[in-house]
């Protein structure tokens, strides 16, 4: 039977007080995670909050640098960007940020990434926000960057986009690279390169199970014709709800969705008290989703 672990999405920082209290409530919500047993706990990657939270005159943290203060703050957590819009950073050093906060993290990072969408928050700080066609193109790329710089290959990379003399990274990860998660349910693009290179899928559930059901059959299907072990890729979920007042409900749909081989997952507090909603979930919940 397929154990469901739990991830906790702090994509929220609009909380009571925020401006006096946003760190403190940060640091708490990490820490009751890591103590409570959580998997993963991730942040968004985003400049500019995303308008149904609210939009960009809402608080919103760089993503990274959140990432190793909450490094500091926790000890047994897996950390990652849900996820990393591949046009924010030159992928060299992307990976060379990953690195480094898997490194000091002692080897609890992930690189999330994904082809990028907010286009508003681009043109707002003045970057380039290319075609969905060239994003996804320079999304492979930077896989492929990433994937180079993690082995024993330091020479140059020669790509459409990007090109590189040199792919060193010193110190390599913990692991000897940093496992990807790739987000996005796309079939012809998004999956086929989650069966490519990547080492966790997060898939979105607005079609409910049925709609999980076949992104892993496609997903499969990718695996079957690259020779990828399928079963190699963690399956990851994004849930949209509050398991702490439907608990009953949430491991109903959670019974569901292991059928089908998801591992993980992951819910944003979707309270103004992300601690106490974190403690309820570590408390009441997790122990019941740990036994369906």
């Amino acid at each position: 039977m397929l154990t469901v672990e739990l991830g906790v999405h702090y994509a929220n920082f609009t909380h009571p007080e925020w401006e006096s209290k946003l760190t403190d409530r940060l640091a708490e919500t990490a820490t009751t995670a890591d103590q409570g047993g959580v998997s993963l706990l991730t942040v968004m990657d985003h400049w500019f909050q995303m308008i149904p939270i609210g939009g960009p005159f809402q608080p919103m943290l760089e993503s990274y640098s959140t990432l190793g203060y909450l490094a500091g703050r926790t000890e047994r957590v897996r950390l990652s960007a849900l996820v990393t819009g591949v046009t924010y950073r030159h992928p060299g050093l992307l990976a060379k940020t990953v690195t480094t906060l898997d490194v000091l993290s002692g080897g609890r990072a992930l690189l999330g990434i994904g082809a990028a969408w907010y286009e508003r928050e681009h043109q707002g700080l003045g970057v380039p926000f290319p075609s969905t066609g060239e994003r996804f193109e320079r999304l492979e790329e930077a896989l492929q960057i990433a994937n180079q710089m993690w082995s024993d290959d330091d020479g140059p990379y020669d790509g459409k986009h990007y090109q590189l003399a040199e792919t060193i990274c010193l110190p390599k990860p913990v692991r000897g690279r940093v496992p990807i998660l790739i987000g996005g349910s796309g079939e012809r693009k998004t999956l086929r390169m989650v069966a490519q290179y990547a080492d966790v899928c997060n898939l979105f559930t607005a079609d409910g199970v049925d709609g999980v059901a076949h992104k892993l059959s496609v997903l499969r299907e990718h695996c079957t014709r690259l020779v990828r072990d399928y079963d190699a890729i963690e399956k990851s979920i994004m849930y949209h709800g509050n398991p702490v007042e439907s608990t009953d409900a949430f491991l109903s749909d959670m019974e569901r969705y292991a059928a089908l081989g998801i591992g993980l997952v992951t819910i944003a507090p979707p309270t103004p008290d992300p601690v106490g909603w974190t403690e309820g979930m570590v408390t009441d919940v997790l122990p019941r989703l740990k036994t369906i």
